[in-house]
């Protein structure tokens, strides 16, 4: 029989490598015959993970680091159940769970934190923590802070649209308050990231949130950053791509560069349908895009869509962008730079594929800080200009 347990990493034991692009990292417990495979939470591509590291990419070392201090956790339990004579392998998630918390469970830091939020503060006001924790507490699905995911957020948003709840009345009496108390643990040191900052949950009265788009200078940072690998250069050049073109993914996927029209020198066009509606879209190739094509001789550099979005998160972090970002928010910010260009809306819907111009007002109609102040300034000298 082994005298302790035997550590080790597990990459990609559920073969998903070869479907999606990525897999994930376990770690491995072995004792007495005995197995317990745990979560790490990190997840990376083809070529990434070597001799038991992880390797070219950009958050590499970040990633190393937090899966050492993970096996550094492990082994503490390991010697503290060695002291009391008794080791148990099924236990030790349950054991870090504790040490996280300093004793407490993530319920348990909520209803702390609520005491000291509610100091001071109006009865009706000490009663919505009050309700919201009852309900929280009987719901029971995020009990441990290794619960506090993105999964376990839209698991309780999905348990709240079940009670009819609208988005106004789901965001101000619950989301609001878990926000709340994530917060305190990230700035306590108990959690390393809050959800809320990557999940969009809509929260207006009239259950429209906003839409997601690059600023123009936002974009300009992604296009300059040095990616420091080659495939995030790919991921990054693709999404330059998809601003400078407006396509979907779907659409993106399908782009056939032998279906391009020349109009002029250097210049063409490119018709098709949207994959999604069917709907006829037509726009001129931007010379940004152009750029790209040229770059990977006129065939784009196609991946899946749950890899690109993935990587995605990544080229944000390294341009310095502070944004989840994914496929769509392309298309989000290729319209709204357009828009603020000054390009009319019929043109934008063209380009777009939409079927009318309300659709793309609705959607995409936002106007820049700095195109208010270039239109407010036009409109000053004009009127200094005129005879009133």
């Amino acid at each position: 029989m082994e005298k302790i347990p035997r550590i080790s990493w597990c990459f990609d034991r559920r073969n998903t490598l070869a479907s999606t692009g990525l897999a994930s990292i376990e770690m491995r417990v072995t004792y007495a015959r005995h197995s317990k495979v745990m979560a790490t939470g990190v997840r990376v591509g083809r070529g990434e993970w070597r001799d038991g590291r992880v390797v070219r990419r950009s958050d590499a070392v970040e990633l190393n680091r937090m899966l050492e201090r993970l096996r550094s956790d492990v082994l503490r339990v390991i010697d503290t159940m060695m002291d009391e004579g008794m080791i148990d392998i099924m236990g030790i998630h349950d054991r870090m769970e504790r040490m996280k918390g300093e004793g407490r469970t993530f319920i348990e830091w909520c209803k702390e934190r609520a005491e000291v939020r509610k100091y001071g503060r109006a009865e009706d006001s000490q009663e919505r923590y009050d309700r919201f924790l009852r309900w929280f507490v009987g719901w029971g699905k995020i009990r441990y802070f290794s619960d506090v995911t993105d999964h376990g957020v839209l698991t309780m948003d999905a348990a709240l649209k079940e009670k009819g709840m609208t988005d106004y009345s789901k965001w101000n009496n619950y989301h609001r308050f878990l926000n709340s108390f994530i917060l305190d643990a990230v700035d306590a040191g108990l959690l390393r990231r809050n959800p809320y900052k990557w999940l969009h949950i809509p929260r207006d009265k009239e259950s429209h949130g906003l839409h997601k788009y690059l600023t123009r200078d936002e974009l300009h940072r992604v296009e300059r950053a040095q990616m420091g690998t080659e495939s995030l250069e790919r991921v990054r050049d693709l999404f330059v791509f998809q601003c400078y073109t407006c396509l979907s993914y779907h659409d993106l996927a399908a782009f056939d560069a032998s279906k391009l029209v020349k109009v002029g020198e250097g210049r063409w066009t490119y018709s098709g349908e949207r994959g999604k509606t069917g709907k006829e879209f037509t726009f001129l190739l931007l010379h940004p895009a152009v750029t790209v094509l040229e770059k990977y001789g006129w065939q784009l550099p196609i991946l899946s869509n749950v890899k690109y979005n993935e990587y995605l998160k990544v080229v944000a972090q390294t341009a310095g962008v502070d944004k989840p970002i994914t496929s769509h928010w392309a298309r989000h910010t290729g319209a709204t730079v357009l828009l603020n260009a000054g390009v009319d809306m019929e043109t934008v819907a063209r380009i777009l594929g939409h079927s009318s111009t309300k659709v793309t007002r609705s959607t995409y109609a936002k106007l820049l800080d700095d195109t208010v102040v270039r239109k407010m300034l036009a409109a000053e000298t004009q009127l200094s200009d005129s005879n009133f």
